[in-house]
């Protein structure tokens, strides 16, 4: 979901061995669903913290006055040789700590995001550099080379991890479309992540500075688990599926990966209308499909096509022939015609959200939003042709963008 959703859509740098489609029935995916959300810290990870809150709050100063958007970003709890902290309230001074390093994270990973964040009140900004941190790095875990560490496992080959893996693979018919360590190797590390956010949502707190502001945004916003647990559930996903049949599969992973975006984002802007909830979804949605269309050639390049199989073959349209160069083919324009109208539906339920946030926060989205339905104009202006390079914004075009938007929501009446 190139999550805030720009990470949500996952492609895995790693070479696959095969293709395997969606096919996981309705019962299955609730046996998945209880499965990965059951994932709880485990009483011996608790039980192995020795350090105390004291002997912390010695380095936290030296930390804070060393945070410099041009350096290296440092974890400040890196020491810690365990997943848990053992404290029952955490220092104030650790808090600032763990937020300072969540938004030092999305603005040398996310600057375009992180400009939509800026504007928001402190504690609205603080929370979406929480919330962005925890999706960049489980982006991280499934699409790079990011090693997420939890200090007292064994990895792959650590025992609950194995079980955690051989009880999906009962479910999914053990295909993945990784080759096999690779794939045993992130699917642990997205176990142990789950493990990491079960502490945002039970009496424990990570040691990960991520995990910790976390918790406190949650808590703050009373964001449900299910989101943050069905994103985790959308990188898995990925090493398993690199195919979807139908728009309805491609639809719960675009769900999965970006509307639980949306979902939380909207707990923290602040919204007293349900209908929102309903808008954010198809804002994930919108966003998403614009990633995907945006990001065919690249996709195929690596072995993964998330346009509908169904929709492409109505069309005649080979997946093979999605790494080569469509942009003059008469079948590619009528295919990419019905998919932009698809994604434009979605685009006109999404805007309906805004007014129903905040006017503090609706800046935010507004952003997001204009950003991505510009790149869709774009692709649209060049009748679908998204074969000779990236279609993306200039500097100028977003600095420009984001000033209009940021008058119209802050200071006219709409």
């Amino acid at each position: 979901m190139k999550p805030m959703p720009d990470t949500a859509n996952i492609r895995d740098s790693h070479i696959f061995e095969g293709t395997v489609e969606s096919g996981i029935n309705v019962n299955e995916d609730g046996q998945l669903s209880q499965i990965r959300s059951a994932v709880e810290i485990s009483r011996e990870a608790v039980k192995a913290v020795s350090i105390t809150a004291i002997d912390l709050l010695k380095e936290i100063p030296a930390f804070m006055a060393g945070l410099n958007f041009e350096t290296e970003l440092e974890n400040p709890f890196a020491h810690i040789e365990a997943p848990i902290w053992k404290e029952e309230m955490v220092p104030e001074e650790m808090m600032e700590a763990a937020y300072a390093y969540c938004e030092l994270l999305t603005r040398k990973e996310a600057g375009n995001f992180y400009h939509s964040f800026k504007y928001l009140p402190d504690e609205q900004r603080k929370a979406m550099c929480a919330y962005y941190a925890f999706c960049r790095r489980a982006d991280d875990i499934a699409d790079g080379d990011y090693v997420d560490v939890f200090p007292g496992s064994y990895g792959a080959d650590d025992p609950e991890a194995v079980e955690y893996r051989k009880t999906l693979e009962e479910l999914t018919g053990d295909k993945s479309v990784l080759d096999a360590p690779t794939y045993r190797d992130k699917l642990a590390q997205l176990f142990f992540y789950r493990k990491k956010l079960s502490t945002a949502y039970n009496c424990h707190a990570s040691t990960d500075p991520i995990f910790m502001a976390l918790k406190d945004t949650v808590s703050r916003y009373n964001v449900p688990r299910k989101y943050l647990d069905d994103l985790i559930s959308g990188m898995e996903d990925d090493l398993y599926t690199n195919r979807y049949r139908t728009f309805d599969d491609l639809y719960q992973y675009c769900y999965r990966v970006a509307s639980t975006v949306g979902l939380v984002c909207i707990e923290i802007y602040d919204y007293d209308d349900p209908l929102a909830m309903e808008y954010a979804e198809s804002w994930g949605i919108f966003m998403q499909m614009i990633n995907i269309l945006r990001d065919v050639s690249e996709d195929a390049g690596r072995n993964r096509v998330y346009l509908p199989l169904e929709d492409l073959e109505r069309h005649g349209i080979k997946p093979s022939e999605l790494s080569g160069d469509l942009s003059a083919d008469k079948r590619w324009h009528a295919f990419v015609g019905e998919f932009i109208e698809r994604i434009e539906g979605y685009h006109e339920k999404a805007v309906k959200l805004l007014p129903l946030l905040n006017r503090k926060a609706r800046y935010s989205p507004a952003v997001m939003m204009a950003f991505y339905g510009k790149i869709l104009k774009k692709i649209k202006k060049h009748d679908g042709d998204i074969f000779h390079g990236q279609v993306k914004l200039s500097k100028a075009e977003k600095v420009t963008f984001a000033a209009a938007i940021y008058a119209k929501q802050r200071f006219l009446r709409l």
